[in-house]
Protein backbone atom coordinates (compact mmCIF):
# COMPACT_ATOMS: atom_id res chain seq x y z
CA UNK A 1 0.00 0.00 0.00
CA UNK A 2 1.44 2.88 -1.05
CA UNK A 3 2.51 6.22 1.66
CA UNK A 4 1.06 9.32 1.24
CA UNK A 5 3.17 12.24 1.46
CA UNK A 6 1.72 14.06 3.17
CA UNK A 7 -0.95 11.43 4.93
CA UNK A 8 -4.26 11.68 4.42
CA UNK A 9 -6.61 11.34 7.87
CA UNK A 10 -10.20 11.20 7.03
CA UNK A 11 -12.78 11.88 9.19
CA UNK A 12 -16.45 10.08 9.59
CA UNK A 13 -18.63 10.66 13.16
CA UNK A 14 -21.97 11.06 14.53
CA UNK A 15 -20.30 13.69 16.57
CA UNK A 16 -22.17 17.17 14.22
CA UNK A 17 -20.21 20.20 13.89
CA UNK A 18 -21.73 22.25 17.13
CA UNK A 19 -19.81 21.07 20.07
CA UNK A 20 -16.08 21.05 20.27
CA UNK A 21 -15.28 17.16 19.38
CA UNK A 22 -14.35 16.93 15.90
CA UNK A 23 -12.00 20.40 16.59
CA UNK A 24 -10.53 18.66 19.60
CA UNK A 25 -9.91 15.23 17.53
CA UNK A 26 -8.21 17.29 14.50
CA UNK A 27 -6.14 19.47 17.62
CA UNK A 28 -5.05 16.03 19.02
CA UNK A 29 -3.69 14.84 15.25
CA UNK A 30 -2.07 17.77 14.36
CA UNK A 31 -0.12 17.98 17.43
CA UNK A 32 1.47 14.92 16.25
CA UNK A 33 1.23 14.68 13.10
CA UNK A 34 1.49 18.73 11.95
CA UNK A 35 1.83 18.01 8.17
CA UNK A 36 -1.46 15.77 7.77
CA UNK A 37 -3.82 16.54 5.67
CA UNK A 38 -7.45 15.78 7.31
CA UNK A 39 -10.42 15.40 5.35
CA UNK A 40 -14.09 15.27 6.64
CA UNK A 41 -16.32 12.62 5.25
CA UNK A 42 -18.87 13.73 7.44
CA UNK A 43 -19.73 14.63 10.80
CA UNK A 44 -23.34 13.76 10.55
CA UNK A 45 -23.92 9.95 10.76
CA UNK A 46 -27.32 9.67 12.62
CA UNK A 47 -26.30 9.57 16.02
CA UNK A 48 -25.66 5.69 17.39
CA UNK A 49 -26.78 4.05 13.59
CA UNK A 50 -23.89 1.81 12.79
CA UNK A 51 -25.58 0.65 9.81
CA UNK A 52 -25.59 4.07 8.49
CA UNK A 53 -22.27 4.70 9.19
CA UNK A 54 -20.61 1.87 7.92
CA UNK A 55 -22.61 2.42 4.16
CA UNK A 56 -21.53 6.03 4.23
CA UNK A 57 -18.06 4.56 4.47
CA UNK A 58 -18.34 1.66 2.00
CA UNK A 59 -20.02 4.03 -0.62
CA UNK A 60 -17.60 6.75 -0.36
CA UNK A 61 -14.12 5.47 0.82
CA UNK A 62 -13.41 4.55 -3.23
CA UNK A 63 -13.04 8.24 -3.71
CA UNK A 64 -10.15 8.96 -1.95
CA UNK A 65 -6.13 8.53 -2.71
CA UNK A 66 -4.69 4.82 -1.87
CA UNK A 67 -3.00 5.04 1.11
CA UNK A 68 -5.41 7.14 3.27
CA UNK A 69 -5.91 6.36 7.28
CA UNK A 70 -9.73 6.73 7.92
CA UNK A 71 -10.76 7.26 11.75
CA UNK A 72 -14.58 6.62 11.80
CA UNK A 73 -16.01 6.96 15.30
CA UNK A 74 -20.06 5.54 15.65
CA UNK A 75 -19.70 4.15 19.47
CA UNK A 76 -23.01 3.89 21.76
CA UNK A 77 -20.52 1.33 23.41
CA UNK A 78 -18.00 3.29 24.16
CA UNK A 79 -16.15 3.15 27.70
CA UNK A 80 -17.33 -0.61 27.22
CA UNK A 81 -15.81 -3.91 27.01
CA UNK A 82 -15.78 -3.56 23.31
CA UNK A 83 -11.99 -3.34 21.39
CA UNK A 84 -10.82 -0.54 19.05
CA UNK A 85 -9.19 -1.50 15.90
CA UNK A 86 -6.90 -0.79 13.29
CA UNK A 87 -7.11 -3.12 9.62
CA UNK A 88 -4.91 -2.36 6.66
CA UNK A 89 -6.29 -3.31 3.47
CA UNK A 90 -4.91 -3.10 -0.05
CA UNK A 91 -5.92 0.29 -0.15
CA UNK A 92 -6.26 2.09 3.10
CA UNK A 93 -6.07 1.66 6.80
CA UNK A 94 -9.45 1.71 9.38
CA UNK A 95 -9.92 2.96 12.89
CA UNK A 96 -13.03 2.31 14.18
CA UNK A 97 -14.63 0.73 17.60
CA UNK A 98 -15.50 -3.28 16.75
CA UNK A 99 -18.82 -2.64 16.80
CA UNK A 100 -19.98 -3.14 12.98
CA UNK A 101 -19.03 -0.17 12.19
CA UNK A 102 -16.26 -2.00 9.17
CA UNK A 103 -18.61 -4.43 8.32
CA UNK A 104 -18.87 -3.30 4.93
CA UNK A 105 -14.91 -3.16 4.87
CA UNK A 106 -14.43 -6.39 6.35
CA UNK A 107 -17.09 -7.77 3.35
CA UNK A 108 -15.76 -6.03 0.26
CA UNK A 109 -11.71 -5.66 1.37
CA UNK A 110 -9.01 -7.69 1.40
CA UNK A 111 -7.63 -7.20 5.06
CA UNK A 112 -3.59 -7.95 5.34
CA UNK A 113 -3.35 -6.79 9.16
CA UNK A 114 -5.70 -6.30 11.82
CA UNK A 115 -5.02 -5.40 15.27
CA UNK A 116 -6.36 -3.77 18.51
CA UNK A 117 -5.51 -0.96 19.70
CA UNK A 118 -3.78 -0.83 23.00
CA UNK A 119 -0.84 0.59 22.87
CA UNK A 120 -0.44 3.16 25.76
CA UNK A 121 2.42 4.92 24.01
CA UNK A 122 0.11 5.68 21.09
CA UNK A 123 -2.43 7.59 22.81
CA UNK A 124 -3.39 10.18 25.11
CA UNK A 125 -1.96 9.36 28.50
CA UNK A 126 -5.26 10.12 29.81
CA UNK A 127 -7.92 9.37 28.71
CA UNK A 128 -11.73 9.96 29.14
CA UNK A 129 -14.13 6.73 29.04
CA UNK A 130 -17.04 9.00 26.98
CA UNK A 131 -14.43 10.42 24.27
CA UNK A 132 -12.03 7.70 22.55
CA UNK A 133 -12.46 9.54 19.03
CA UNK A 134 -9.94 12.11 20.83
CA UNK A 135 -8.01 9.74 23.48
CA UNK A 136 -7.89 6.75 21.59
CA UNK A 137 -8.91 7.14 17.63
CA UNK A 138 -7.24 10.34 16.57
CA UNK A 139 -3.35 9.82 18.18
CA UNK A 140 -3.52 6.21 16.87
CA UNK A 141 -3.97 7.69 13.45
CA UNK A 142 -1.83 10.37 14.23
CA UNK A 143 1.33 8.28 14.67
CA UNK A 144 0.44 5.84 11.58
CA UNK A 145 0.48 9.43 9.53
CA UNK A 146 4.15 9.94 11.07
CA UNK A 147 4.97 6.42 10.10
CA UNK A 148 4.51 4.26 13.31
CA UNK A 149 3.47 0.31 11.39
CA UNK A 150 0.05 -0.53 12.41
CA UNK A 151 1.44 -3.54 14.24
CA UNK A 152 2.68 -1.18 16.77
CA UNK A 153 -0.44 -0.12 17.80
CA UNK A 154 -1.47 -3.47 19.66
CA UNK A 155 -1.49 -7.25 19.48
CA UNK A 156 -2.60 -8.89 16.44
CA UNK A 157 -6.13 -10.23 15.36
CA UNK A 158 -8.45 -12.69 13.53
CA UNK A 159 -10.42 -10.06 11.56
CA UNK A 160 -12.56 -12.80 11.17
CA UNK A 161 -13.79 -12.92 15.26
CA UNK A 162 -14.24 -8.49 14.10
CA UNK A 163 -18.18 -7.61 15.23
CA UNK A 164 -20.05 -7.65 11.69
CA UNK A 165 -24.15 -6.31 11.55
CA UNK A 166 -26.43 -7.19 8.66
CA UNK A 167 -26.13 -4.39 6.33
CA UNK A 168 -29.53 -3.46 4.86
CA UNK A 169 -30.05 -5.28 1.85
CA UNK A 170 -32.03 -5.49 -1.50
CA UNK A 171 -33.45 -8.74 -2.87
CA UNK A 172 -36.20 -10.43 -4.63
CA UNK A 173 -38.42 -13.08 -4.31
CA UNK A 174 -39.98 -13.21 -7.84
CA UNK A 175 -36.89 -13.59 -10.25
CA UNK A 176 -36.38 -10.20 -10.13
CA UNK A 177 -39.63 -8.86 -10.75
CA UNK A 178 -40.01 -6.52 -7.85
CA UNK A 179 -36.96 -5.95 -5.41
CA UNK A 180 -37.24 -5.06 -1.77
CA UNK A 181 -35.60 -3.32 0.70
CA UNK A 182 -35.67 -0.52 3.05
CA UNK A 183 -34.47 3.40 3.88
CA UNK A 184 -31.28 3.28 5.45
CA UNK A 185 -31.20 7.34 6.06
CA UNK A 186 -32.59 11.00 5.50
CA UNK A 187 -29.82 12.82 3.74
CA UNK A 188 -29.41 17.16 4.68
CA UNK A 189 -32.18 17.70 1.67
CA UNK A 190 -34.87 14.96 3.05
CA UNK A 191 -34.22 12.76 0.89
CA UNK A 192 -34.60 9.46 1.91
CA UNK A 193 -31.72 7.06 0.35
CA UNK A 194 -32.69 3.38 0.03
CA UNK A 195 -30.74 -0.08 -0.20
CA UNK A 196 -32.86 -0.59 -3.48
CA UNK A 197 -29.10 -1.23 -6.41
CA UNK A 198 -30.60 -0.11 -9.31
CA UNK A 199 -27.81 -2.22 -10.83
CA UNK A 200 -30.14 -4.93 -9.81
CA UNK A 201 -33.26 -3.36 -12.47
CA UNK A 202 -33.89 -4.99 -15.70
CA UNK A 203 -33.43 -1.61 -17.64
CA UNK A 204 -35.91 -3.15 -20.33
CA UNK A 205 -38.61 -2.82 -17.95
CA UNK A 206 -40.48 0.70 -16.64
CA UNK A 207 -40.00 0.23 -12.39
CA UNK A 208 -42.84 2.12 -9.79
CA UNK A 209 -41.25 2.42 -6.49
CA UNK A 210 -43.39 1.96 -3.12
CA UNK A 211 -43.07 3.27 0.11
CA UNK A 212 -45.83 3.23 2.83
CA UNK A 213 -48.87 4.42 0.81
CA UNK A 214 -46.75 6.22 -1.84
CA UNK A 215 -45.92 4.92 -4.93
CA UNK A 216 -43.42 6.62 -7.89
CA UNK A 217 -42.47 6.20 -11.34
CA UNK A 218 -38.74 5.53 -11.65
CA UNK A 219 -37.68 9.22 -12.81
CA UNK A 220 -33.66 10.06 -14.50
CA UNK A 221 -33.54 13.13 -12.26
CA UNK A 222 -35.35 15.71 -10.14
CA UNK A 223 -36.51 17.60 -13.31
CA UNK A 224 -38.70 14.47 -14.26
CA UNK A 225 -41.10 15.86 -11.18
CA UNK A 226 -42.93 19.49 -10.85
CA UNK A 227 -41.79 21.71 -8.29
CA UNK A 228 -43.33 19.87 -4.66
CA UNK A 229 -43.91 16.61 -6.29
CA UNK A 230 -42.89 13.13 -5.31
CA UNK A 231 -40.01 11.37 -7.05
CA UNK A 232 -37.65 8.12 -6.71
CA UNK A 233 -34.12 8.28 -8.61
CA UNK A 234 -31.18 6.47 -8.55
CA UNK A 235 -29.01 8.90 -6.60
CA UNK A 236 -25.20 9.12 -6.73
CA UNK A 237 -24.90 5.94 -4.13
CA UNK A 238 -26.12 4.15 -6.90
CA UNK A 239 -29.66 2.82 -5.13
CA UNK A 240 -32.65 4.62 -5.31
CA UNK A 241 -33.54 7.95 -3.67
CA UNK A 242 -36.70 9.10 -2.86
CA UNK A 243 -37.23 13.08 -3.09
CA UNK A 244 -39.83 15.71 -3.02
CA UNK A 245 -38.61 18.16 -6.55
CA UNK A 246 -37.68 21.25 -3.76
CA UNK A 247 -39.07 19.99 -0.30
CA UNK A 248 -38.36 17.39 2.29
CA UNK A 249 -39.78 13.62 1.62
CA UNK A 250 -38.93 12.63 5.26
CA UNK A 251 -41.41 15.27 6.58
CA UNK A 252 -43.84 15.71 3.50
CA UNK A 253 -44.42 11.64 3.04
CA UNK A 254 -44.29 10.74 6.88
CA UNK A 255 -41.21 7.57 6.27
CA UNK A 256 -38.39 7.31 8.10
CA UNK A 257 -35.16 5.08 8.40
CA UNK A 258 -35.95 1.05 8.92
CA UNK A 259 -39.10 1.69 6.55
CA UNK A 260 -39.59 -0.87 3.35
CA UNK A 261 -39.38 0.34 0.31
CA UNK A 262 -39.79 -2.10 -2.95
CA UNK A 263 -39.06 -1.44 -6.62
CA UNK A 264 -41.92 -3.25 -8.52
CA UNK A 265 -41.73 -3.83 -13.13
CA UNK A 266 -44.19 -3.16 -15.16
Amino acid sequence: MPALNPPVIVLMTDFGLRDSYVGQMKGVILSIAPDARIIDLTHEISPQNIAHGAFILEKSSGYFPAGSIFVSVVDPGVGTSRNAIAIQTESAIWLAPDNGLLSSILQTRRVTVAVSITESKYLLPVRSSTFHGRDVFSPAAAHLASGVPIQNLGKSIDPATCIKIPMPECHTLDNGKTWEGSIIYTDHFGNLVTSLDTQLLDRSKKWHVHAGNHRHPLARTYGDAADQQPLAYTGSFGTIEIAIRNGNARETLGLKDGDPVKAEST
